[in-house]
């Protein structure tokens, strides 16, 4: 018996399909892990929002790292540290000392006061309100960057998740001895990072913006160390008394408020 005849007419169209087939559920394939990643990233980082904003008051302690790129394309890192005190809504308290400052911020609820412990000199402005809204005038009005302030405010999640166009539950990692989830976010401008306690305390203990739009794209990095709930503050926590002699000037005159060596002390090429 004669064999049907081999009809490769038929054949080819058969192939690219079989084809598309495949290519279909392979995309299918590498795209559900990434909606899980997304959504997972987003559970976590609400779980962990939902958190802090629900303590009432806070006790902090904490590492700071910042990046720069010199005009010789050569990056360097400023390290400081400091603590903070926060009473849900509307007080706060932070001090940091790196090698080119030691500045204070207080903020009563009514008026909110930055020292600059090296030249003892204090700047105050009248912000009666919220500690969100504190934040968004002295950022505003005043210049004065707060990277890590987004993880005080009361809509942390809302802030911290507006203008993601990217998130990734990447697994797990160590800060300081503790186990923490690590989640990445993509914005059009900066990447971030979080990593968050693992366990019924779901902690920040970790977090690193790193610009994209900047040549080398260097970072900032947050690492929270001792986090304390459990004692209480009062008033007096968040008074506001200036050191003997310090002189009261307006927000542009204060020098030694920056992570960063002024412009004249920053180092030179050899």
């Amino acid at each position: 018996m004669n064999s049907l005849p081999h009809d490769r007419s038929c054949e080819a169209p058969l192939g690219r399909a079989r084809l598309a087939s495949l290519t279909l559920l392979l995309a299918l394939a590498v795209a559900s892990p990434t909606r899980a990643d997304d959504a997972d990233a987003k559970k976590i980082l609400k779980t962990m929002s939902d958190y802090v904003t629900g303590q009432e008051h806070v006790q902090l302690t904490f590492d700071v790292d910042i990046e720069v790129i010199t005009p010789q394309l050569e990056k360097l890192q400023f390290a400081s540290s400091g603590e903070a005190a926060l009473s849900r809504p509307d007080k706060l308290r932070v001090t940091r000392s790196g090698g080119y400052t030691a500045v204070e911020l207080v903020f009563d609820g009514k008026t909110a006061t930055v020292l600059g412990k090296d030249s003892n000199t204090f700047a105050q402005v009248e912000v009666p309100g919220s500690l969100d809204q504190m934040i968004d005038r002295l950022r505003a009005e005043h210049q004065i960057e707060m990277p890590g302030a987004d993880l005080l405010l009361s809509n942390m999640y809302d802030e911290l998740i507006a203008g993601v166009i990217e998130a990734k539950h990447i697994g797990r990692g160590v800060v300081d001895g503790v186990e923490c989830e690590h989640l990445a976010f993509r914005n059009q401008e900066t990447d971030w990072q979080l990593w968050v306690e693992l366990g019924p305390n779901p902690i920040p203990r970790k977090y690193v913006i790193t610009s994209k739009t900047l040549a080398a794209a260097p970072q900032y990095t947050l690492r929270i160390k001792a986090w304390d709930t459990e004692t209480p503050l009062d008033a007096k926590t968040f008074a506001f008394g200036p050191p003997a002699g310090a002189q009261s000037v307006e927000f542009t005159a204060l020098a030694d408020v920056s992570e960063l060596p002024p412009p004249a002390e920053a180092p030179k090429e050899q």
